[in-house]
């Protein structure tokens, strides 16, 4: 399979009826109904196509950007294959483009960062069309306190206070490129994170952190000392899945999809 072609896709699903992007033996996953659908249109047996990922969304956790690059066991133009896609993926898998790609190119190594897009409804209740994409929160939240102590969390750091158990890495540091929260009308707010890379619900940790400290339950100094502390616990529970959405994954020039 070495001079097989490289190709890839851009990705957007609804994770909500999704157990996450990674493939398991018994549950519905997206990975497993993307690679279900290739294996038809290649005309292979089920478990010949291997979609390797940009990243591992959670269980309920979106996305607009994901990226998946697999090796074709058989040849099909991306036109066709993007066609025959849209028709047989559910209406909660969207493949938004569909290219060959250099032979060297692969989803999660030659990835630059990633960018997630964090969602709350504040001082409202969320409406029925935004609830599944959405965290709300009852009351107001004060954002200045919140963008104060997201500065502290900017940066290269050790982030072992907001890394969940279940996934063994070698390091847990990782550098924080920008935090920024963008007020939307009628009480949405969006918590854009972006990173060279990012722990096992470190961005939902992250943002349960915020939140507290924007509801006046901690000072804005905390985040610093929870970052110091190199412990789960410092950090209290993540925000709901719901809310997450992985937004873009970046990569060199070449690559871009």
């Amino acid at each position: 399979m070495s001079d097989a072609e490289v190709l890839a896709m851009r990705v957007a699903y609804d994770g909500t009826g999704f157990a996450g992007w990674q493939r398991q033996p018994a549950a519905p996953t997206v990975q497993q109904a993307i690679e279900s659908a290739l294996a038809t249109v290649h005309g292979v047996p089920a478990g010949r196509v291997a979609l390797v990922g940009a990243g591992r969304t959670d269980a309920g956790v979106h996305a607009l950007g994901q990226v998946a690059s697999w090796r074709a066991p058989s040849a099909r133009a991306p036109e066709v294959l993007h066609a025959a896609l849209a028709r047989l993926l559910p209406p909660e898998i969207r493949v938004l483009a569909l290219r060959r790609i250099p032979p060297s190119f692969h989803a999660r190594r030659s990835a630059l960062g990633k960018v997630y897009r964090y969602r709350l409804v504040h001082g409202r209740p969320a409406l029925p069309f935004e609830v599944r994409w959405c965290w709300p929160v009852p009351r107001p939240l004060d954002l200045e306190a919140i963008r104060g102590a997201a500065r502290a969390l900017e940066g290269r750091h050790d982030f072992a206070s907001f890394a969940g158990a279940g996934s063994p890495v070698r390091t847990t540091v990782r550098t924080i490129r920008r935090i920024e929260v963008i007020e939307r009308n009628a009480g949405g707010v969006d918590i854009d994170v972006e990173g060279d890379g990012f722990l096992y619900r470190m961005v939902r940790t992250l943002v349960g952190l915020l939140v507290e400290i924007g509801a006046g339950r901690r000072p804005a100094h905390d985040a610093a000392r929870v970052l110091a502390a190199r412990d789960r616990r410092a950090a209290g529970p993540p925000a709901p899945a719901a809310g997450l959405c992985l937004q873009r994954v970046l990569y060199p020039p070449q690559f871009r999809l």
